[in-house]
């Protein structure tokens, strides 16, 4: 029995060290300065983790042309650079090598880089797009062939409602890989129609009756000065191009109320409005 229990404390059982090492003062006294050392690292590796995010939030709300949400992923980004390294560091107060822990680290980070490639590359164009703003939360955009509002900018993905109110997730990749029409930057858009009248209609009078229903409305800017002028000689038909600039809220519907009004002043006033027609010959 006294044999059995003198080999069971000369077993060894980690780092080339028995139970009977393990089970002496100085190795439990080095043991307890270790896990007390740990202990304060972790402390303040979480606090010093902790106040560094906060710099980082905070740096991002200290002005408006900064976006919070590219501070608050930055912020996040720094908290666990700083909590790896503790961790690190704990692990090096226990004697284990850190070095093949980092190897090991850096294989599994290549082999998950690349697994998630298509993820990490819109993360990449969320970051693009919130450092440099090509598109806002509000902005009425068209984006990859979608066409919405932006509701949300994450760092994954865009969020639009379209012109149905449906609502759109479109990847960060396609937005910042593609071009994008942001409708909502300049605060003016030029409003374009073709107007097509008969051979005999008196296009002087064509013109005054174009020119007049569209610059009677208040929406209607007189500058830059509009555009109506005849541009092409068609088969049944004379066409009047015709450009007008108005606010770009106002854009969709203008152009909408200026094609029927037109249509209608052109009636009452007797201009031939042509439309295609086929004669069909029966031969004898």
């Amino acid at each position: 029995m006294e044999q059995e229990l003198t080999n069971f404390l000369n077993t060894e059982i980690w780092n080339g060290r028995s139970i009977s090492d393990v089970l002496t003062l100085e190795f439990l006294a080095s043991t307890a300065g270790s896990i007390l050392g740990a202990v304060v690292i972790l402390l303040l590796g979480w606090i010093i983790s902790s106040w560094l995010q906060s710099r980082v939030q905070k740096l991002g709300k200290s002005s408006r042309h900064l976006d919070d949400m590219l501070f608050e992923f930055l912020a996040s980004i720094v908290r666990y650079v700083v909590l790896g390294f503790t961790i690190l560091f704990v692990l090096n107060t226990f004697g284990v090598q850190t070095t093949s822990v980092v190897a090991v680290i850096g294989a599994a980070g290549l082999a998950i880089g690349l697994a998630l490639q298509g993820t990490l590359s819109n993360v990449a164009a969320g970051v693009m797009l919130i450092l440099f703003r090509p598109i806002k939360i509000g902005d009425f955009v068209e984006v990859a062939g979608k066409m919405g509002t932006v509701k949300q900018i994450n760092l994954n993905f865009t969020e639009l409602a379209d012109l149905t109110n449906v609502h759109v997730i479109v990847p960060n990749s396609e937005v910042w890989g593609n071009v994008i029409d942001n409708y909502s930057v300049n605060p003016t858009r030029r409003a374009e129609w073709t107007f097509g009248v008969g051979y005999g209609a008196n296009l002087k009078d064509a013109e005054t009756i174009i020119r007049d229903t569209i610059m009677a409305d208040s929406r209607a800017m007189e500058e830059p000065a509009p555009f109506i002028q005849v541009t092409n000689l068609n088969d049944s038909s004379v066409d009047f191009l015709v450009r007008v600039w108005c606010s770009a809220g106002d854009y969709f519907a203008f152009k909408a109320d200026m094609t029927r009004n037109v249509k209608e002043a052109l009636d009452a006033g007797g201009v031939d409005i042509p439309f295609p027609t086929r004669t069909i010959v029966q031969a004898g």
